[in-house]
């Protein structure tokens, strides 16, 4: 892998190259939603996209640029669900062999989806495990390629195809974003909306959300340095929980971003419940949050134009019953 950060021209590059093998979602928007916020607000519905989650995006870019050797040998990777069937999908698209390295509690509903796509599943303990050293044993065994979840250039490239498509619609109404809400975990989605905005939005302010205890993203862009969670918080949120930022994606992040902001589980559920009242869209609690912060006005403009993200829809349905009960 490449240590070199990837540039706008990679996203648009990335874009090109997932034409007609990922779906161009939509913009949604709602008057209520308007109302709430006292502006316009524009909202990018990943649920909708093939998978189910924005993820389809940079694990598809990643495997479209392995030489055909590579290929050969497949992929590996470790994931609570949506890049790993991302990763499956990729593979089943290009005719490769994939190894997803899954914690034994991950959502039944992602493990099922993952392994529909032919994928090799390896349980392993969230808590007691590193990850990235399970994937890098799995690889060996297999003389296979390590996709991982975010910290990647071609990954985070392909990623940044989200708010491409969000500013390109935008334009095409004759708008632009004052401010950009973005779900983040290890930041690769981030970061590929940041090379976005950098280029074709810079005055925008985009917003890191993340979920109360995982704000890795916000404490690091407050010391200037990455900083690592501490003691496992609630699991909720179970798309985000990633350890720290990625050595790739912070550097873009810190950049650019405004700052970051945390939403709590309360606001997490009025805003899966406002998606699927509202926007009849199934979202999962971490692709929720930067529509939480939005709904809750912890990212606001007011009188402007507000970009959101809901990042994925994989919700278990037990938690997504809490949801509307809450």
């Amino acid at each position: 892998m490449s240590d070199t950060l990837p540039t706008f021209e990679d996203v648009r590059a990335a874009a090109a190259r997932l034409a007609g093998r990922v779906l161009h979602t939509p913009l949604l928007r709602h008057p209520l939603l308007d109302e709430l916020t006292g502006a316009t607000v524009l909202v990018k519905p990943e649920p909708l996209q093939r998978t189910g989650s924005f993820k389809l995006r940079g694990a598809t870019n990643a495997a479209l640029l392995m030489d055909p050797e590579a290929r050969r040998h497949g992929i590996v990777t470790h994931s609570s669900g949506n890049h790993g069937q991302a990763c499956a999908a990729a593979a089943h698209m290009l005719g490769m062999k994939a190894t997803i390295a899954m914690p034994s509690d991950a959502a039944a509903i992602k493990i099922a989806a993952t392994r529909r796509w032919g994928a090799e599943i390896v349980p392993f303990d969230r808590h007691g495990v590193d990850r990235d050293v399970l994937a890098s044993v799995l690889a060996a065994e297999r003389g296979a390629t390590i996709i991982p979840p975010f910290d990647h250039p071609d990954v985070i490239a392909g990623q940044g195809t989200v708010a491409l498509e969000l500013l390109e619609d935008a334009a095409a109404l004759g708008l632009v974003p004052d401010v950009f809400a973005v779900c983040t975990g290890g930041g690769g989605l981030t970061a590929g909306c940041v090379l976005a905005f950098e280029a074709l939005a810079p005055r925008a302010d985009v917003w890191a959300v993340e979920p109360e205890g995982w704000d890795d993203t916000r404490r690091s862009l407050e010391a200037g340095h990455i900083v690592a969670n501490g003691p496992p918080a609630s699991g909720l949120c179970d798309s985000l929980l990633s350890k720290q930022p990625g050595a790739l994606t912070f550097p873009i992040n810190h950049r650019h971003l405004a700052g970051g902001v945390a939403v709590t589980e309360a606001e997490v559920f009025r805003a899966m419940r406002f998606a699927f009242d509202h926007l009849k869209v199934v979202a999962e609690p971490g692709g929720s949050v930067a529509l939480a912060a939005v709904l809750a006005g912890r990212v606001a403009a007011k009188g402007g134009v507000i970009g959101v993200v809901i990042s994925g829809g994989n919700v278990d349905p037990a938690v997504f019953a809490r949801a509307l009960a809450a």
